[in-house]
């Protein structure tokens, strides 16, 4: 019996750094090279290697008291990591029930970017932009602003992109949308958002909406909060369920990598 759960746990542990693995370099080939898909990918990585040469592993770990007591500890640290993420993803889904509440008048909206491909939005992206859009026509006194810089290959900036889509795919007028070109990343998106708000005389210390993945929520919400905005209101839109799951896992890295290079 318990030579047929070692085979099965080891079978799990190959299947699960394999997806992660994947999943990963396929980020990182894309140009998203990141504490949020580096760090993954290496524990990904750890699996496979844990799954196919576990009995090789073990043997050289029992050879020395020390190292058998490390194997043991860096599992132990493993399930403390795993008790962490899941308070995380806790946390994330009672974001989430916050972030689906009505959304009151507001000063602006800003529309956080998510990549694009071949000159249109990721689905992700699309998602967002579509989730804004009910918004941005129920508040036409409200300043909408599509927030993202030129990505790797390409040649437009992701906020044309987006303001391109918010006008064919929902008919919203192109001089009612406001866009930032520059920024790479969330801090950046919201910092030279600013810019743009203060020339529009809209304060931060205003409410104003920021629409992003439901996923992004906890991050954007507490990196808004260190910048200065003192009512930030997160409109979180759904991540499609093929990715879903690996961006909730994702998000977690990047929510750490956040918090060490001082982003909150």
């Amino acid at each position: 019996m318990a030579k047929k759960l070692l085979i099965i746990a080891r079978v799990g542990l190959v299947a699960i750094g394999a997806v992660i693995m994947v999943d990963c370099a396929v980020l990182m080939t894309v140009g998203k090279i990141n504490f949020g898909t580096v760090v993954p990918f290496l524990l990904g990585s750890v699996f496979v290697t844990h799954g196919i040469f576990w009995h090789a592993i073990r043997k050289f770990t029992r050879q020395n008291p020390f190292r058998n007591r490390l194997w043991y500890a860096l599992w132990l640290l493993f399930f403390i990591w795993l008790i962490s993420f899941g308070l995380f993803i806790f946390s994330l889904q009672q974001q989430i029930k916050r972030s689906a509440q009505p959304v009151p008048e507001v000063a602006a909206i800003i529309v956080l970017g998510s990549g694009t491909i071949a000159g249109k939005p990721t689905p992700t992206l699309a998602q967002r932009l579509d989730t804004a859009a009910p918004l941005i026509k129920a508040q036409p006194e409200a300043l909408a602003l599509t927030s993202g810089g030129i990505g790797m290959g390409q040649t437009r900036s992701e906020a044309s992109i987006m303001a391109t889509y918010l006008h064919e795919t929902h008919g919203i007028a192109f001089e009612h949308i406001l866009q930032e070109g520059k920024s790479t990343s969330t801090a950046e998106n919201l910092i030279y958002s600013q810019v743009i708000l203060a020339a529009k005389e809209v304060p931060i210390t205003a409410p104003i909406a920021i629409v992003t993945s439901d996923f992004h929520t906890i991050r954007a919400a507490a990196i808004a909060k260190h910048q200065g905005y003192q009512r930030p209101i997160l409109l979180a839109s759904p991540t499609p369920l093929s990715i879903r799951y690996n961006a909730w896992f994702r998000e977690y890295f990047a929510f750490v990598s956040g918090w060490l290079f001082g982003e909150y």
